[in-house]
């Protein structure tokens, strides 16, 4: 039997969540208690230390699944796409709102008050989830935020149809690793978010997004396939060009694909591993 996926299961120091017991070995096992972002991102990071990587973050309003806390950090799982990890404890509320709406803009400020002149609350990106609780005019109040422009907002469940003109709306974002936010994201987060808004489930990194989606043959490639190397993927925009977070251009970008597979194959990364189909 393999060993279970240290992103993807609530375990560590010999604590498990109380779901695991009989998956995985374990000394102890306990409920985690379910939280929710409630700072407009939070680093979800490798070990419990400020300066620790960041493997991935928590959008304004996901859900985290709190095992343990330690030295200021909440030990957990983001409900969204499984990712498990610690998130500084003050970024972090409880009891978990219902979500009424998603950010659909690619990024928004929140209002102090429903006034463009007040002051802001901070700035949430694309796919973030409020929980509306008034409404003034055009604005919107936002529990544990402030006040937001209501058409930057949509209802959840009601998502875009065209994932790829969604991750478009990306171009030029800086490339963060462990990002998933609209001031910087990376290859694998950028295919995520861009589905995320379309109401489609994707994982988080390139290993499970290729695993994920079925395969096709490289003749077959058209606009919204996706190219995976060894530890990247790209969006075909059509059968000749990409758009990716890479960390050659640093930010999202649109290239040709033969220069991109030429360019990756000379950093030594190799070919393309194959096309799949979201």
């Amino acid at each position: 039997m393999s060993a279970p996926d240290r992103r993807l299961t609530l375990i560590r120091d010999g604590l498990a969540d109380v779901r695991l017991e009989g998956v995985v070995s374990a000394e102890r096992f306990a409920a985690a208690q379910p939280m929710q972002a409630s700072a407009p991102i939070a680093s979800i990071r490798k070990a419990p230390a400020p300066d620790a990587e960041q493997e991935d973050q928590l959008a304004f309003g996901e859900r985290f699944d709190v095992l343990f806390e330690v030295d200021g950090f909440a030990f957990g799982q983001a409900r969204r796409d499984g990712y498990v990890g610690y998130v500084t404890s003050d970024a972090l509320s409880a009891p978990v709102l219902a979500p009424t709406h998603r950010v659909s803009a690619i990024r928004t400020y929140a209002f102090s008050e429903p006034d463009i002149k007040s002051a802001i609350v901070g700035l949430y990106s694309l796919n973030a989830l409020v929980t509306v609780e008034a409404r003034e005019g055009r604005f919107v109040r936002v529990a544990r935020s402030g006040w937001f422009i209501e058409a930057h907002l949509t209802p959840v469940g009601r998502g875009e149809s065209d994932y790829v003109a969604v991750a478009q709306r990306f171009l030029g974002a800086p490339y963060q690793w462990g990002g998933r936010e609209s001031l910087g994201l990376d290859c694998s987060a950028l295919i995520q978010q861009s589905l995320a808004a379309c109401n489609r489930a994707c994982p988080r990194d390139t290993d499970l997004q290729r695993g994920f989606f079925p395969e096709i043959d490289a003749s077959e490639r058209r606009r919204g396939d996706l190219v995976f190397w060894k530890g990247h993927v790209a969006i075909l925009l059509d059968p000749d060009t990409i758009l990716h977070a890479n960390a050659h251009h640093m930010a999202t970008a649109i290239e040709p694909l033969a220069q991109a597979i030429a360019r990756i194959e000379a950093a030594g990364v190799g070919a393309p591993l194959g096309y799949r189909r979201p």
